[in-house]
């Protein structure tokens, strides 16, 4: 067989492998942004609110729900991750090997005072949220979720609610859109 055959045949191997990790990419991400999208009245995303101590700190999800306020950080790790309440870093096991990631909830927890600083008045909860893939076989952290379970506890409610409650959050989600400003993105992915 000809030399052109071979590489014709190699570009279209390698073409279809490609599209298979495109497509599995794609519906990893559009499971995280049919759970952002499926608990959000409104949202911002990648922005920086003041911290209550002089300076800024960074958002990555900032939602309007049924029940408050939401700030989710988003975790992309595949594979068994080893982490509790307790320790300082987390471990993931994954095919790429081993390595580790400072637990996050603390940053979270600054995150979601911040935020209470800006509207005393409303519930603000906080979720880091850990795509597919991500297996907490020895147990989970509080406040560790997966996209079908921050679909499920904080489920969109239906169009007649969802402007009930947009007219009751309205000024106290004002007062965050007008203290938040941009941040620069790391992940220029939106929902």
């Amino acid at each position: 067989m000809p030399v052109e055959y071979w590489i014709l045949l190699g570009i279209a191997v390698l073409a279809l492998l490609g599209g298979l990790a495109f497509a599995w990419w794609r519906r990893r991400q559009s499971d995280l942004q049919r759970a952002l999208k499926g608990v959000a009245v409104e949202a911002l995303q990648d922005v920086l609110i003041p911290n209550g101590m002089g300076g800024h700190i960074h958002i990555e999800h900032l939602i309007l729900t049924a029940r408050g306020i939401l700030v989710v950080d988003v975790k992309r790790f595949e594979g068994v991750i080893f982490a509790s309440d307790r320790m300082n870093e987390w471990a993931v096991m994954s095919k790429q090997g081993r390595f580790g990631f400072p637990n996050p909830q603390s940053t979270l927890y600054d995150r979601i005072a911040a935020v209470r600083q800006l509207v005393r008045d409303v519930q603000v909860a906080g979720f880091v949220l850990f795509p597919g893939g991500a297996d907490f076989t020895k147990g989970r952290p509080k406040d560790v979720v997966l996209p079908a379970e921050l679909a499920e506890q904080f489920k969109k409610p239906e169009r007649a609610d969802v402007e009930r409650l947009t007219l009751a959050y309205a000024q106290h989600w004002e007062r965050i859109r007008e203290a938040a400003v941009p941040a620069p993105t790391r992940s220029g992915h939106r929902y």
